[in-house]
C-alpha cells in the first residue's frame, strides 16, 4: 500500500478538488506545475500526468494544447478527473506497476510530470522502480519533471525519499539531469525543502526550457 492510500483511504477526491476550486475563486494560482511543463515542450506535445489526482494539471496543459493522459491508483481522485474531463483518457494503475502497453497507451512520451508530493507518497522501496517505469514510458529525449517535498513542512506525511535517493534512481533508469528548482515558478534551489526536478532520457537530445 503506498502512502497516499494508507493517508486518505482513497476517499478524498471531491474534497480534494474542492480545496484547490477554492484556492482559484480566491485569485490563488493552481497552473503553476502545467506552467512549468507548458515552458520545456511545445503545444501539441504528449505529456503523462503520473499520479494525475483530479486531473488538474493535464485538464490545464488539455487546454494550452497538448496531448495528455492520466494515470492514477486512486478512483475517487480518478472518478472527478473523468467527470470534469471525460474527453480525455484516464487511466487506473499502481505507478509501481504500471505497463502502458497492458492499458493499450502508447508509449513515448515528450514529458511525464509527477506533481503533488507523487514521488514521496510512494510505497517505500518502491521508488526506484516508479521511476524506472516512468522513464521507459518516455520517448528518447523526453523529460521527466518531479515536485515532491523533502521535509515535514513540505509533507502530510514524515519525509522519506531523499534527494540524493532520488537522483540515483533517476541514474539507474537512465536518466540525466537536466535542470533543478525550489518551486513550479522556477525559483533557483537553494538546498530547502520542496524540490522540483528535471532529468531527461539519455539516450536522444535533449530539451532545454524555453523562455
Amino acid at each position: 500500500m503506498n502512502r497516499w492510500t494508507e493517508l486518505t483511504g482513497e476517499t478524498s477526491g471531491e474534497d480534494y478538488a474542492a480545496r484547490f476550486a477554492a484556492l482559484a475563486r480566491g485569485g490563488e494560482d493552481v497552473h503553476g506545475e502545467a506552467r512549468f511543463c507548458a515552458a520545456l515542450v511545445p503545444a501539441g506535445a504528449r505529456v503523462l500526468d503520473a499520479g494525475c489526482g483530479t486531473g488538474r494539471v493535464a485538464i490545464r496543459l488539455a487546454e494550452l494544447g497538448y496531448d495528455c493522459t492520466g494515470v492514477d491508483v486512486d478512483a475517487s481522485m480518478l472518478a472527478v478527473a473523468r467527470k470534469q474531463a471525460p474527453a480525455l483518457p484516464w487511466f487506473r494503475a499502481d505507478l509501481a506497476a504500471f505497463d502502458p502497453a497492458a492499458l493499450g497507451i502508447e508509449p513515448g512520451f515528450d514529458l511525464v510530470v509527477a506533481a503533488g508530493n507523487v514521488m514521496a507518497l510512494l510505497a517505500p522501496g518502491t521508488e526506484a522502480t516508479v521511476v524506472g517505469r516512468l522513464a521507459g514510458a518516455l520517448r528518447p529525449g523526453g523529460l521527466l519533471v518531479a515536485g515532491f517535498g523533502l521535509d515535514e513542512a513540505h509533507l502530510p506525511v514524515p519525509p522519506g525519499l531523499t534527494l540524493a535517493e532520488y537522483d540515483d534512481h533517476c541514474a539507474a533508469a537512465g536518466l540525466v539531469p537536466v535542470d533543478r528548482f525550489a518551486t513550479w515558478d522556477a525559483a533557483p534551489y537553494d538546498g530547502g525543502g520542496y524540490v522540483v526536478g528535471v532529468h531527461r532520457r539519455s539516450d536522444g537530445q535533449g530539451l532545454s526550457r524555453r523562455g
